[in-house]
């Protein structure tokens, strides 16, 4: 596995790896999932589907934890492929936590910016994304927009975030405001960030067409706890261990302008009480 994945995760927060599964691969999860959401609710789902509703993330609402009852899920989730790449960034294999499907059909708001970190609260270290495009992603479609060099940020304070345009109601502030840039993808390929990255998307502008991604959370091998909803943890042999639960609360960052531009300085305090959104 190239070193240069480790260098620019290490630069960035985020390094993309193109083409780590086919664009078969990519068309035989992405037909599974649609088949799965057919099927309406599952019992981890965050929210359930309302078939006749106008809000298109109401008819394709997002799927979460479905490692827990379904096999190809897990496969994907430990795969072997995404196992060398986080260790090759890490220096050791993670511990997976969550799997989630979303499926953002056309006209869909999109996510405003927010750092994974805030929901999972691994410590020590941080937690991890593996995020798979499904389906070709843009900028028309809503592809995500990354900040980067923002991993090194610490958890910032929230702030209301504009639900016209996003599905979640919280977001972060930036220095600037033009600080976040597009990362587009193919089918099959994986972004990789950091739980302090500071990432989200813009709406689906596009008449027909969806953007679907499978994502995989995971922590470093290294952390001894984790939110309480993302228990159990796996090894990546698929096997279970136990971690203490991390609690809400505590220290977060609100920027201060200084001589050398806006810092961001551990004043404020937030509490955690949402799952992973």
């Amino acid at each position: 596995m190239s070193v240069s994945f480790k260098d620019e995760f290490e630069r960035d927060g985020y390094t993309l790896v193109r083409g780590l599964f086919s664009t078969s691969e990519a068309e035989r999860l992405r037909e599974h999932y649609m088949v799965l959401r057919k099927r309406d609710r599952y019992a981890e789902d965050l929210v359930g589907v309302q078939a006749g509703s106008r809000d298109p993330l109401k008819r394709y609402p997002r799927m979460a934890q479905m490692h827990r009852w379904d096999e190809v899920s897990l496969r994907w989730l430990i795969d072997a492929r995404l196992d060398e790449v986080m260790t090759t960034i890490l220096g050791r294999s993670p511990y997976a936590v969550q799997t989630m499907l979303y499926f953002k059909p056309a006209g869909s708001r999109g996510q405003a910016l927010h750092q994974d970190n805030f929901y999972l609260k691994a410590e020590p270290g941080t937690c991890i994304a593996a995020w798979m495009a499904l389906d070709p992603v843009d900028q028309a479609n809503g592809c995500l927009e990354v900040v980067p060099g923002s991993h090194r940020w610490p958890i910032l304070c929230t702030e209301k975030a504009d639900t016209k345009v996003s599905f979640t109601d919280i977001t972060v502030p930036l220095p600037r405001p033009d600080a976040a840039v597009p990362v587009e993808m193919e089918p099959g390929d994986v972004l990789f960030f950091h739980g302090a990255l500071v990432h989200g998307s813009a709406p689906n502008v596009t008449t027909d067409r969806f953007r679907r991604a499978l994502i995989g959370h995971y922590i470093q091998g290294e952390a001894e706890q984790v939110a309480e909803y993302y228990h159990p943890a796996l090894r990546m042999d698929g096997t279970p261990l136990e971690l203490g639960v991390a609690e809400g609360g505590g220290a977060c960052g609100e920027w201060v302008e200084t001589a050398d531009g806006p810092v961001a300085v551990l004043t404020g305090t937030h509490s955690v009480t949402r799952k992973h959104e």
